[in-house]
């Protein structure tokens, strides 16, 4: 698991995924694990691999909300923008002071054309980590150019 986490670190995502792999041939009743394993297949695109991986994972540890925002993360990247919303609120009713998951609910909105409802949540998320706010001050500003630029039309 340990030698995993380093390679995820390097970005050496094939490497992470063999220790993974090989971490759950020794502990195959660990939800973290397979966690992890979908994290370094999300990364080289095996999308279908890792939602399977959080399958397992979610049967192994149903109210792990790690696992449910991982599955929304991968649906988006897959452009299933409304099941990754489902998830996202679900995770959100589990999780209801986590900063990323109001900036992702905030993401999969603006996807599905919800401008409100995504500035309400990067609002949400820059209360609850106003010191982290890099990222979620730059999706509110191309909110706000992409509502400029619907009105000068």
């Amino acid at each position: 698991f340990g030698i995993g986490s380093i390679y995820t670190k390097q970005e050496k995502f094939a490497l992470a995924e063999f220790h993974y792999r090989r971490a759950l041939q020794i502990n195959p009743q660990s939800s973290v694990l397979y966690c992890h394993l979908s994290l370094a297949l999300y990364e080289t695109r095996k999308f279908d691999e890792a939602l399977g991986m959080l399958k397992l994972a979610a049967h192994l540890e149903p109210r792990n909300p790690q696992v449910w925002f991982q599955r929304a993360t991968i649906l988006m990247a897959m452009e299933k923008n409304d099941e990754a919303l489902k998830e996202l609120m679900d995770v959100q009713t589990h999780s209801p002071k986590e900063a990323q998951v109001y900036f992702w609910l905030g993401k999969v909105c603006k996807k599905l054309g919800r401008i409100d409802e995504a500035l309400r949540y990067f609002t949400f998320a820059l209360d609850l980590d106003p010191k982290d706010n890099t990222q979620i001050k730059n999706a509110l500003e191309r909110l706000e150019q992409a509502d400029v630029e619907e009105e000068s039309f």
